[in-house]
Formats: C-alpha cells, sequence, structure tokens
C-alpha cells in the first residue's frame, strides 16, 4: 500500500515540476514587451548582421524595449535590413538622430540590437523616429556586428593595416 501512495506521491511531484517548468518558459518568453502589446515599425540596414535572430532584443541601456519583427535581404541593394518593433509606451522617446547597434551578450552569449538615444539641440523640435503613424522609418545610423572569426583573422594575418 505504502509504495501505491509513494508512486502516487512521486507522479504529483512531476506532474507539478513539469507545470512549473512550462509556466516559467511562458513566463521568460513574454518578458520582453510591456503594456498594452501595442508597437511601431523601425527599420535599420547594416553590412553584416552576424547571429542575430527574429525575435531577439531591442535594448537600450539594458531596458528591453522592443524585439526584432523580421530580417530579409534588400532586394536593390543586397544588404540585410532589420525590422523592428519597438513598445508604443517608447513613441515620442528616440528622436531620429538615434542609432542602433548588434551587440553581443557577453563573450559568446546571443546577439541583441541597442539602441542609443540621439541629441535633441535645444531650441529644436525633435522629429522621432515613432512619430508618423502607418510609415516604417529607417534609422540611418547602424554598426554592424562583429563577428569573432573576423577579429581572430585580423589579429593574426592583418596585425600591421598599413
Amino acid at each position: 500500500m505504502t509504495s501505491k501512495k509513494t508512486e502516487l506521491m512521486v507522479g504529483i511531484f512531476v506532474a507539478l515540476a513539469i507545470a512549473a517548468t512550462l509556466l516559467l518558459a511562458l513566463q521568460v518568453a513574454n518578458q520582453g514587451m510591456s503594456g498594452s502589446g501595442e508597437s511601431y515599425k523601425v527599420s535599420a540596414k547594416f553590412d553584416n548582421i552576424g547571429g542575430l535572430k527574429a525575435r531577439s532584443s531591442i535594448k537600450v541601456g539594458g531596458v528591453i524595449v522592443g524585439r526584432v519583427s523580421r530580417i530579409y535581404l534588400d532586394e536593390r541593394e543586397l544588404i540585410p535590413v532589420v525590422e523592428m518593433e519597438i513598445s508604443s509606451n517608447y513613441i515620442k522617446t528616440f528622436p531620429e538622430t538615434s542609432s542602433v547597434s548588434i551587440l553581443t551578450a557577453g563573450l559568446l552569449g546571443e546577439q541583441y540590437i541597442g539602441l542609443t538615444p540621439g541629441f535633441i539641440f535645444p531650441g529644436e523640435d525633435p522629429i522621432y523616429i515613432g512619430d508618423q503613424e502607418g510609415e516604417t522609418k529607417y534609422i540611418v545610423d547602424t554598426k554592424s556586428a562583429l563577428v569573432l572569426e573576423d577579429l581572430i583573422g585580423q589579429f593574426l594575418f592583418g596585425k600591421d593595416s598599413g
């Protein structure tokens, strides 16, 4: 009798552990965007996106403000274009002089987009990247991903640039 009771308790414990793991996974998946869930689109063109993926986060000073929604190749210029969705909580926050760069979490971690707010000159009426509704704005100032293999190659074979 105690054997069946022990098996039942272990089964309940395993079921609770699976449910807790599933709940934790769902919480982590939805941690990025907070608020009403509405967002606006911004795009940027990069020379090299490295290992950036759709659903990668967009951070300002470590705070997640959005996610990468889509990555595709521009058919005319043949360079990668990254479409980003930024939470509508930040609609009039980032001026059009803002810049984006592809950064890596840690030495070999996942890549994300770092958004650096641009400068607003005193007395000037700023234009924000989230101003026009329905129109996708492009961030012009971009910095591509640092590819570890390229850095090692430059160090080994191209120490002297001149």
